[in-house]
């Protein structure tokens, strides 16, 4: 483990049921995103990272370490969110290596990171969750300011590996960028490169701060 290992903590949210994985979770999301979606889901973490606290791996683990009983009792363990989690696989790599062996692991995640950090945490995640937001380029980057190369090439590999039966594909619709014709050529796209398990919704933009 790294004894200097620090990452920017926005919450640590326990004892939820039934919105971040198996049985009861706790939910440990950070500061920090390549995304600039138009409706964030937590702004906050968009914060300059200079102004919040960081947290050593160890300060986390007690923390979630309080509820074992619970995970063990009910299939659940740890969801790491943000903002976005793979920017810290070392860090959360640390976390878990203080004694998750048992606990059911969770990333939520946008997948527009490199394929190293994906691959580095794999053997210690059961399940992730990705936000794909639409497979379309254009819809895509109007949304988020980046192209979705990456995010396609990453579920492709997670699929040439074997992965894909342990992954979430999120596909919202979001007023004003994508249509139901847009969602369905998105699930289709993915199906067709192996993936089976799809949350469809539609964002409440009307509650979501504007930046």
């Amino acid at each position: 483990m790294n004894n200097d290992s620090l990452a920017p903590i926005m919450g640590i949210d326990r004892l939820r049921m039934g919105s971040d994985g198996n049985g009861i979770t706790t939910l440990i999301t950070f500061y920090g995103c390549p995304l600039n979606c138009k409706y964030c889901l937590n702004p906050q973490c968009h914060r300059e990272l200079s102004e919040v606290v960081y947290s050593q791996p160890k300060d986390v683990y007690d923390i979630a370490a309080k509820d074992e009983l619970y995970y063990l009792a009910t299939g659940g363990g740890v969801t790491f969110g943000g903002g976005e989690p793979l920017l810290y696989s070392d860090f959360i790599i640390d976390v878990l290596e203080l004694g998750a062996k048992r606990w059911n692991v969770t990333i939520e995640t946008s997948l527009n990171v490199p394929n190293k950090e994906i691959e580095k945490l794999l053997p210690y995640v059961n399940e992730i969750f990705v936000d794909v937001k639409d497979v379309d380029s254009q819809i895509y980057k109007s949304y988020t300011q980046l192209t979705n190369e990456v995010v396609i090439e990453n579920l492709k590999q997670l699929v040439n590996i074997g992965f894909n039966d342990n992954v979430l594909i999120r596909l919202p619709k979001i007023t004003g960028y994508n249509t139901n014709g847009d969602i369905q050529k998105s699930k289709d796209f993915l199906e067709s490169i192996g993936y089976s398990r799809f949350d469809i919704f539609e964002y409440k933009t009307k509650f979501r701060h504007e930046r």
